[in-house]
């Protein structure tokens, strides 16, 4: 009676000590099957494998908890040596499937560390390519602002020294063909049919533009001169017969420059 006594209760040690083993591989597969469903190692596949091995192993195992136990031998030492066989069989395919899972485990983990830090790395460089990008807009507004100014002061480097020639050449042309009244003087005797030249002191052609174009300038609303004694008739005439300027509707003593720059 002692005898088997003592076998019964070898026997439900070791099934306590399988069920604990076993409550310990189930935790450790759904700690497993959690990770998965967070990342996706390289050995999905072989995870896989291993997941559908636990299942087969644990139906097995629930079947050879239900079906009825046949008696090989009457003989209660065959019974207690085969039955402690196959508890030790089982307890070393559920030592070694933890072992696997084990490392599973662990592997799963370091492929999640490294997808994490693939994951750091990728962040920060898009930080640092984000920040060089508006960097590179930034210097090309500056670039582009300051081509901008230099264009600009160059075309009025060009339009000043345009203006500086227009004058010189206006200035030769009536020299040469409009000289001062003095200069004139000498060669009177020379010319026949000459309109007399006046004897009070007049101004050049030249001094005419020059009072009309400052005129225009300082008052574009009133831009209109007074026509005197110091402005040569002939001069006048000659003004207004090639459209350079414009008598007053009103008063034919004021003339005005013709608005070319409208």
């Amino acid at each position: 009676m002692d005898d088997y006594q003592y076998e019964t209760d070898a026997k439900e040690n070791l099934i306590e000590e399988c069920e604990h083993i076993w409550t310990e591989v189930e935790e450790c597969m759904s700690r497993l099957l959690d990770l998965h469903t967070e990342t996706v190692p390289e050995s999905s596949v072989h995870s896989f494998l291993k997941i559908s091995s636990v299942k087969a192993l644990t139906s097995e195992y629930n079947q050879w908890q239900k079906r009825e136990q046949k008696i090989l031998s009457p003989d209660e030492e065959v019974l207690k040596e085969v039955e402690f066989e196959n508890l030790q069989k089982l307890n070393k395919e559920l030592e070694l499937l933890l072992s696997c899972i084990h490392a599973e485990q662990k592997k799963v983990q370091q492929d999640f560390e490294r997808s994490q830090q693939i994951l750091m790395e990728q962040e920060q460089l898009l930080e640092s390519l984000t920040a060089k990008q508006k960097e590179l807009k930034q210097d090309d507004f500056h670039f582009s602002e300051k081509r901008a100014l230099q264009e600009l002061q160059s075309k009025m480097g060009k339009t000043v020294a345009f203006k500086e020639y227009l004058l010189a050449a206006l200035g030769n042309f009536l020299k040469e063909h409009y000289p001062s009244l003095q200069e004139s003087k000498h060669v009177k005797n020379k010319k026949k049919n000459l309109t007399e030249y006046p004897s009070a002191e007049v101004i050049t052609v030249q001094e005419i533009l020059e009072a009309l174009i400052n005129k225009m300038k300082q008052s574009p609303h009133d831009p209109y001169v007074t026509v005197d004694d110091s402005m040569w008739p002939p001069y006048i005439e000659t003004l207004l017969r090639y459209g350079i300027a414009l008598r007053h509707p009103e008063d034919p003593q004021k003339i005005r420059l013709e608005a070319f720059h409208q």
